[in-house]
């Protein structure tokens, strides 16, 4: 089948690494994802898979044991999982997520420790910001760490982990007003903390407790949970980048580069949703011919195909834009708004073209339709990122009077 959604300019490597992918998302993920998804099941035999592949390690340097991969190369990655099952992208992200933040931001003797094993995949990651009460107020984060001798002592309810339960390091942003005296900016007064723990439920280590799986309407398969810290006792070379008062930034750098993998996923589920439209519209009959002689189901297959293009152009930009060095939240922003919102939009017009049959479970439509909203609100809803393009336009465009 002819491909959307092409990148010129990548290298040999490049092309290699994403062939020896899209290989393995044809033949290991798509023709069981929806019968996994369907149960909730943990996809442990492609999770496996991913790992001998190197996928864990791709953006991990290589004197660490990664592949020292580009943001661009991890991107075009996730978008080909995604189009084979967005939940597996999910596990992947928030480990590449809390690597790319000990890369940039932890100290010596942590990247020492962390990145080798996250590399090959025997160290998973998870991040934490989100809190029952506060949605995309992270200033609003109520838990805290108290300084006690050689150690500080965390308190409070952590909210929406994914791989929660799967994860044995969890980077947790909280408040830690040590050092920072009262009326400072709430984001001056935040820190990361990486906090190791045993994969599984209820008390994962003295202090720590992972309640369960929430039930979700889709993006199952991968586990969201909460975390729960009462007196959890962590170690101050724990800190990332063994500073306080760093945590909102660190945080707000790793979710940068998330929202480009959040934009790739739109783009993989979207090409997906695409795929499915075309090939059932040739293969279902209406009035004597296939649907898609009718001129209606054309127009919808052509506004789709646009639609994935012009989110696929964008995630490339915005992570080339990373890799480049340059500052990129602008890209980035615009890149995860629109990739949602076209994913949204695709995934609804091959569910129309299914008609009645989308509505089965027997169907991949029924699975893409439940899964794609959750990307409008993963990694900052619609409002956030508009917010964010705002104000780096009106910085771009600064009237002169």
């Amino acid at each position: 089948m002819a491909r959307l959604a092409q990148t010129h300019g990548l290298t040999d490597v490049q092309q290699e690494i994403l062939a020896t992918v899209r290989d393995f998302v044809d033949k290991e993920i798509i023709p069981v994802a929806t019968e996994l998804e369907h149960r909730d099941e943990y996809p442990q035999q492609i999770v496996d898979g991913l790992k001998e592949l190197g996928v864990f390690g791709l953006m991990i340097p290589e004197e660490y044991g990664g592949l020292g991969e580009s943001l661009l190369t991890y991107a075009l990655c996730v978008e080909e999982i995604a189009r084979g099952w967005m939940s597996v992208s999910g596990i992947i992200n928030t480990h590449f997520i809390v690597a790319y933040m000990l890369k940039q931001h932890g100290t010596q003797e942590q990247k020492d420790y962390f990145l080798p094993r996250m590399a090959a995949g025997e160290t998973r990651g998870a991040f934490s910001m989100s809190e029952p009460g506060l949605g995309s107020d992270v200033s609003a984060i109520t838990s805290k760490a108290v300084k006690d001798g050689d150690e500080y002592v965390l308190n409070g309810q952590k909210m929406w982990l994914t791989n929660g339960g799967t994860s044995t390091l969890v980077a947790v942003l909280v408040r830690s007003d040590e050092g920072h005296p009262e009326g400072t900016a709430p984001h001056k007064s935040m820190t990361t903390f990486l906090v190791e723990k045993e994969p599984g439920f209820g008390e994962v280590r003295p202090g720590l407790t992972i309640p369960g799986k929430i039930d979700k309407m889709g993006y199952k398969g991968v586990d969201t949970t909460e975390l729960i810290m009462d007196g959890l006792r962590i170690p101050a070379n724990r800190v990332l980048g063994g500073v306080t008062g760093r945590g909102f930034y660190q945080m707000m750098d790793g979710v940068e580069v998330g929202r480009v993998n959040v934009a790739a996923r739109g783009c993989g589920v979207a090409q997906r949703a695409f795929e499915l439209g075309v090939s059932y519209a040739q293969q279902r009959h209406t009035f004597g011919k296939a649907i898609a002689q009718h001129q209606a189901i054309q127009f919808k297959l052509a506004e789709m195909a646009t639609k994935v293009e012009a989110a696929h152009a964008m995630m490339v930009n915005a992570a080339r834009k990373k890799d480049s060095g340059e500052r990129n939240d602008l890209e980035a922003g615009m890149a995860k708004y629109l990739a949602s919102e076209y994913c949204k939009e695709v995934v609804e017009d091959a569910f129309r073209i299914h008609g009645g049959y989308g509505f089965s479970k027997e169907y991949e439509i029924e699975r893409l339709y439940r899964e794609a909203p959750m990307l409008l609100i993963g990694e900052g809803t619609a409002e956030i990122q508009k917010m964010i393009i705002g104000r780096r336009l009106l910085e771009e465009y600064r009237f002169q009077g």
